[in-house]
């Protein structure tokens, strides 16, 4: 596997420094947010430069993150969301990013739609050559476990190869089990987000902000690499905490620290990373 750093983990740092932090310390890829991009350019920056960074640092961008409104929107306002998630896609495809994160509505628990939204953002993912990933987060109304996620693309259109995104922190944090992950085909996991909970809070009960430093926290990490590992998955391992007490620290140390602690894991799970 090759280990990874989402942006968020040092969120507050300049786009072009996470970049360089990441290819300093080690990692072979850096997870950027549509958003970073766009206030880059809006600051009077080019894409160029990040393109740039990244050979700079011999870094992949495996991932790029997200669309939005996809499933929750209508007529009209359903068509300008395509239209942007047609223009990030593109943007990823620029990158040089294979998935594409496609977030579920916040707030709207209904998911007996989320199929049809899904299959045309497959479409554009293979009109774009960037694969939608299916996202699920366990404190939304919506998509918020990997069980409900698996039903959604069972709806979907096969020849397009619906996929989610496996994230320990979401799986402890819903209703999520080891034996979900493991009745879940190899083939249908695009990518991995490892973190940790916090743990004095319940599962059920904590958002983005209370996910800890991998080893800090309650998650059984080791039995779900282990599933992994006997899956056969060999793909990326991404660090993503959106933690204000580890965004106040020096972010080569954030990064740093981070990049250990999977390296330290998988040694200990037998996992094999680049």
């Amino acid at each position: 596997m090759r280990l990874s750093l989402n942006s968020s983990t040092i969120k507050p740092t300049p786009l072009l420094d996470k970049i360089k932090v990441a290819g300093e310390v080690g990692y072979k890829g850096i997870e950027l947010w549509a958003v970073e991009l766009y206030e880059h350019v809006g600051r009077g920056g080019e894409i160029s430069d990040v393109e740039k960074a990244l050979a700079d640092y011999g870094l992949e961008v495996p991932c790029f993150i997200a669309v939005r409104n996809w499933g929750e929107t209508k007529d009209w306002e359903y068509k300008l969301a395509l239209d942007e998630a047609r223009r990030r896609f593109e943007l990823a495809a620029r990158l040089n990013a294979p998935l594409m994160v496609c977030t579920p509505p916040m707030e709207q628990p209904e998911i007996g739609h989320l199929h049809e939204g899904y299959n045309d953002l497959l479409q554009i993912g293979k009109e774009t050559g960037v694969q939608a990933v299916l996202e699920y987060i366990s404190f939304f109304a919506s998509l918020n476990n990997v069980p409900d996620t698996v039903t959604v693309m069972e709806r979907c259109d096969a020849s397009l190869n619906p996929v989610t995104i496996l994230d320990a922190f979401h799986n402890w944090n819903n209703r999520t089990t080891l034996d979900d992950l493991r009745a879940l085909p190899v083939e249908q996991i695009a990518h991995y987000h490892i973190d940790d909970a916090a743990p004095d809070i319940p599962s059920g009960q904590q958002k983005d902000p209370d996910r800890v430093m991998i080893g800090d926290g309650a998650i059984d990490l080791h039995a779900e690499l282990n599933i992994l590992k006997g899956k056969g998955y060999d793909k990326w391992l991404s660090l993503e905490l959106f933690s204000e007490a580890w965004w106040a620290k020096d972010p080569l140390e954030c990064a740093k620290v981070g990049l250990e602690r999977m390296e330290a894991l998988c040694g200990e799970v037998g996992i094999a990373v680049e």
